[in-house]
């Protein structure tokens, strides 16, 4: 039998969204996930600097087969178990961390929104999360302990061609209060980049009139960097005698060493007292050796697919490590990771914690450090809401038995 709808009863399933007006909060609120970021974020900024994060070198195979590795892993729950409320805390070192989670150095990070590496740091430090500042990082090592006080910072080192400037990197990282340094290994010379080399975003920088047209369609994108301090490779000014803008040809001639070698990081581990990490390993025997060395841990990295081509995917390669440096090695996964269910096979495989670039870099460029702050909580409520769904009550609950691997 009908009858007429009642008010009360339609209120409670009419409830309509209060609109939002500001337009950056509407556009964050609205992605849902990483890949909604970067929806956001290629609609925001140019496109050659979209290009710029979100490609990869030569045709691109090792970006895809980091994504297509995560893809095929398969979650096996275990059910019946409290996880009312997950502890997504891990110990990484000697320190707890909010998460499996820490950001990864980037270049040029001012160049995808001019809040920069101030801003990501700021949101690291809010989560209890490591931050890891590039050598070709828009900003020094005084810039981010000064914007996040408090917060877990680290270094990423490129060993360059200059002794002293060398020496000069470490000492103000560890005047800075920085806990780590990460020295990357994969990187002799440049990846090869068509997209950018189309775009002129080169070192040194060879821009076109197509790419600069494109940068003029957003006028906001171009005021904000107008009105801001120059980009720059920030932590080496002194390599140009203090001056603001770098030469760019000789940053490249000195920052990429094709002859760097195990004596070079025996050196790095004399002359830096405090924990030490590789990044941009694959194969077992290079991961033991870097050990052997005097490095604390290995980053199993292939700088998510902007270096060589045709490696393989991070993941596939991450449990023969483990198992080659035994539990005692601090080992972190990098490439590829854009859902909390990455982070959950990664540790399940054997990573103490992950390394996110692209993901933060998607939301740096769709809002700022708004944009930073709303990828780390869908990624952290991914993370929590899958290891409740997979029977988990914690981080540390996760073993190998939880994945399957094709």
């Amino acid at each position: 039998m009908r009858q007429r709808p009642r008010w009360s009863e339609l209120r409670e399933v009419l409830q309509l969204r209060r609109p939002t007006l500001n337009p950056v909060e509407r556009r964050l609120g609205a992605a849902l996930s990483v890949r909604d970021l970067r929806k956001v974020a290629v609609r925001t900024t140019p496109r050659a600097v979209f290009d710029y994060v979100d490609g990869a070198a030569d045709a691109e195979l090792t970006a895809r087969r980091n994504r297509a590795a995560f893809a095929a892993v398969e979650l096996v729950p275990e059910y019946l178990s409290p996880v009312d409320h997950p502890d997504l805390s891990t110990r990484l070192f000697d320190r707890e961390i909010a998460m499996p989670l820490i950001f990864a150095p980037t270049g040029y990070t001012r160049m995808m929104h001019h809040e920069g590496e101030a801003a990501v740091a700021r949101v690291a430090a809010r989560h209890g999360l490591p931050y890891t500042l590039s050598t070709v990082g828009t900003s020094t090592v005084e810039d981010v302990a000064a914007a996040a006080p408090g917060g877990e910072h680290w270094f990423q080192l490129y060993l360059t061609r200059n002794e002293r400037l060398n020496a000069e990197l470490l000492d103000r990282a560890l005047a800075a209060g920085f806990t780590t340094v990460v020295l990357t290994v994969d990187t002799p010379v440049a990846g090869r980049h068509p997209k950018d080399m189309r775009n002129g975003l080169t070192i040194p920088p060879s821009l076109t009139l197509r790419t600069l047209f494109g940068m003029a369609r957003y006028p906001s994108w171009v005021l904000n960097k107008l009105t801001t301090a120059p980009i720059a490779f920030a932590s080496l000014r002194s390599m140009t005698g203090e001056t603001d803008v770098i030469d760019a040809v000789r940053v490249a001639d000195v920052v990429f060493e094709p002859t760097l070698n195990y004596d070079h990081l025996a050196w790095l581990r004399a002359n830096w007292p405090h924990r030490l990490l590789v990044k941009g390993l694959l194969s077992p025997r290079d991961a033991r050796r870097a050990v052997e060395t005097g490095a604390d841990g290995v980053v199993v990295s292939n700088h998510g697919g902007r270096q060589l081509d045709r490696t393989p995917a991070t993941l596939t390669v991450l449990p023969e490590i483990r198992e080659e440096l035994g539990p005692d090695a601090t080992v972190i996964l990098d490439s590829g990771v854009t859902h909390g269910q990455d982070i959950l096979a990664a540790r399940a495989l054997g990573a103490d914690a992950v390394m996110i670039g692209r993901a933060y870099l998607y939301g740096l460029m769709a809002g700022g450090e708004r944009g930073v702050e709303r990828a780390v909580t869908i990624l952290r409520e991914e993370y929590s809401r899958s290891l409740q769904l997979l029977g988990l009550n914690a981080s540390d609950a996760i073993a190998r038995h939880h994945v399957r691997m094709p």
